[in-house]
């Protein structure tokens, strides 16, 4: 069995994690169905019983499944960012994934994104590198440019739920820095394994010879992203902001600790189409305002990653 410590939570956990939640994005569990036990998901998975409850631990905290002692785990959630019709609440404007689609069935993908992590935009860039590997779709050009917080920017997010003078004394000081400081590198580790992950996979594909041309470019800007923005230049754009919750998160340690977070897997997405026959309607004013801001912050406020 591989080692399951890791950057980030354990490496066997973090391949968990994400095949977990594919299987839910992808209907394999439909929305309201039971998982497997936990034993038959760690002999499947062929990772330790405990790592196949953490990883649960984790969806739960991100709102995907509830537990109970001796019923199991159900999928109450379906990512958003799935792209499926169904839904458990209609309000859901645009989904990532036909984004990303439609701009890979160009000649030449181009996209500009802002984001926290990455973390969506990896998933849906490797299933796109798929379909390039069995000739489904054959773009000669890749250019994508990425703006992301800089690494030694404090957010406001993710920190330590404050303590109600009801529920408990305040925590020490030393305390508090100590668990914002853990909460902070656990989201730069997330960030760093999702950008390296991206960056190889669509570099492979012009070392294997599928794409004549690609270009990946990530630059830090000193700005704590209150929305996420995907842009295909002069045709589309979405744009979400991060919903704040509060929720329990794992620490490498194995620790939980409840917190103040932002979940981009779950975050709503509008779409807005530039109209090329109409320079004033909404979607077109939209695309030029954002269209602009972003160049502005890649030309003035970003660095080189």
């Amino acid at each position: 069995m591989s080692t399951e410590r890791g950057e980030g939570g354990g490496k066997e956990f973090d391949r968990v994690l994400e095949q977990l939640r594919a299987r839910i994005a992808n209907n394999t569990y439909p929305l309201h169905s039971r998982l497997p036990a936990q034993r038959e998901l760690a002999d499947e998975l062929d990772v330790s019983r405990d790592t196949v409850q953490r990883v649960l631990r984790e969806l739960k905290s991100e709102g995907w499944i509830e537990s109970r002692q001796g019923s199991g785990s159900r999928v109450v959630k379906r990512p958003i960012h799935s792209g499926t019709q169904e839904q458990e609440q209609p309000r859901v404007r645009a989904a990532l994934g036909p984004f990303i689609a439609r701009a890979f069935a160009q000649p030449v993908v181009r996209l500009d994104v802002f984001t926290l992590t990455s973390e969506s935009l990896d998933a849906h860039i490797r299933l796109q590198a798929e379909r390039i590997r069995v000739g489904e779709i054959a773009p000669q050009g890749i250019e994508l440019r990425m703006l992301l917080p800089s690494e030694t920017l404090q957010l406001p997010y993710p920190r330590p739920k404050r303590l109600a003078s009801e529920e408990s004394e305040a925590r020490p000081p030393e305390q508090e820095a100590q668990l914002l400081t853990q909460l902070q590198d656990r989201l730069r580790a997330i960030t760093r394994r999702h950008t390296i992950s991206l960056r190889t996979a669509l570099r492979d594909l012009q070392t294997e010879g599928l794409v004549p041309s690609v270009e990946v470019e990530l630059r830090r800007v000193p700005l704590a992203p209150a929305f996420k923005l995907y842009v295909r230049r002069d045709t589309e754009a979405l744009f979400g902001p991060y919903e704040v919750v509060e929720r329990p998160i794992l620490l490498d340690d194995g620790s939980e600790i409840e917190a103040q977070d932002v979940l981009g897997l779950g975050s709503i997405l509008t779409r807005h189409v530039n109209d090329s026959g109409d320079p004033n309607s909404p979607g077109s004013v939209f695309m030029e305002s954002m269209q602009g801001w972003y160049d502005s912050c890649w030309q003035f406020l970003a660095e080189p990653d």
